[in-house]
């Protein structure tokens, strides 16, 4: 017995290279990247960022003034996009607010709270009273401050794997709606720039000084980027006179390398258990995979070990691409974004290249393409690896159900 659909309703994302799906496809199609040389406060590190500009103008209204922080402006913006809260009122009429679950992904959740908050001790070393916020200074966050914004009710979560943390939102709310705990799962992830992120990044020596390069044999590191990204699921039995997406999460996989905190595993043992997961799910073969929105972070290790990994598991026909010079790695909010990425790839048949991309590693054996492709496309994957060796691989596959 296969198990039920889990239909996409909406989606909507914000980042570098544009705020809302309109920007974005914009974005996209143009090949305009949102990467810019680092301008982001208090750090003087010669690298590019993927910053969201528009954050520095949030203003939290006086209800929620105790929800301030970087990471939660972006996650009200990105909230306001689009016909997110239009479709989540509608869900929230028919099914009620309590049966909607919320799951988010965060790495860093609201951290640049805590570097500021340090920053003003007084000195007896104690907080200022603005900066005692148990509900932002924790790794639920994310989660919590969606529920309070938007009034809901249902079970709420929010997974911090790293870079792939927000992929696996998916599968979580996956298992929600087929166990009936709810009837709609509010999925999405969010992560900021920090001082700690880019110096962290920095000091493991995988920042680049220029706009970075996946796959390319000259590539030399990541750029950090911030994005938050949202997706509204529900079952497939009750899709029925929702207007949706036409599209349907089919497969997902999630494993551990068990190898290294920061390195992957060298012949990408963990990440291949994902993909395979993934196919299983979705009762597919690697052939049928249309697309591939590959984790693709520029570092020297990543690119070699997935490119070569996707390079045997799949036929060199299948298109495949990395959308970091886009946006640049938004850690824990990558798995989101990049799925949407994938998603919009289903819906219009436009396939992203890889910007700044030269040559491909001669080391690695795969084959894409700098340009921009358009096709036919029926199933389509994203690939999330974190630090730690958290692995996700995500399926989605157009679907007809009756609206």
């Amino acid at each position: 017995m296969s198990p039920e659909q889990i239909v996409i309703v909406d989606y909507d994302a914000t980042c570098a290279a544009g705020s809302g799906m309109d920007e974005l496809r914009a974005a996209l199609a143009n090949q305009r990247s949102g990467l810019r040389a680092n301008d982001f406060p208090g750090c003087d590190l010669p690298t590019w960022i993927g910053r969201v500009a528009a954050i520095d103008e949030y203003v939290f209204s006086p209800a929620l003034a105790q929800w301030k922080s970087r990471n939660n402006a972006l996650i009200a913006l990105g909230l306001q996009q689009g016909s997110l809260q239009q479709s989540l009122a509608e869900l929230v009429e028919r099914f009620s607010s309590a049966r909607i679950g919320v799951v988010m992904g965060s790495s860093t959740s609201s951290i640049d709270r805590s570097e500021e908050a340090y920053r003003q001790l007084d000195a007896q070393g104690q907080l200022p009273p603005q900066f005692l916020q148990e509900q932002v200074l924790n790794p639920h966050a994310p989660g919590l401050f969606v529920a309070e914004l938007l009034g809901l009710d249902g079970p709420n979560m929010t997974v911090n794997t790293a870079c792939s943390s927000s992929a696996k939102v998916f599968a979580t709310a996956a298992r929600w709606l087929r166990a009936g705990i709810v009837d709609a799962v509010l999925v999405g992830g969010a992560d900021t720039l920090c001082q700690s992120v880019l110096y962290g990044f920095h000091s493991l020596q995988l920042v680049s000084e220029s706009p970075c390069r996946p796959f390319d044999g000259t590539r030399d590191g990541i750029n950090l980027g911030e994005a938050a990204g949202f997706a509204i699921l529900v079952r497939g039995s009750d899709a029925q006179g929702i207007e949706h997406a036409g599209i349907q999460v089919s497969g997902y996989g999630e494993s551990s390398d068990a190898h290294h905190m920061s390195h992957p595993h060298p012949e990408g043992e963990g990440a291949r258990l994902a993909i395979e997961q993934a196919l299983e799910q979705a009762g597919l073969v690697p052939a049928q995979i249309d697309y591939i929105n590959l984790h693709g972070t520029a570092s020297r290790a990543n690119d070699h070990i997935e490119g070569n990994l996707v390079g045997t598991m799949f036929p060199a026909s299948t298109l495949a691409s990395s959308t970091k010079g886009w946006t640049g790695h938004t850690l824990g909010a990558a798995g989101i974004l990049e799925s949407i990425f994938a998603l919009e790839a289903l819906r219009s048949g436009l396939v992203p290249g890889t910007l700044n991309l030269t040559q491909v590693d001669p080391e690695i054996a795969i084959s894409m393409s700098a340009a921009n492709q358009t096709a036919d496309l029926t199933h389509v994957m994203s690939n999330s690896f974190g630090f730690g060796g958290n692995n996700a691989c995500l399926i989605f596959s157009r679907v007809e159900v009756a609206i």
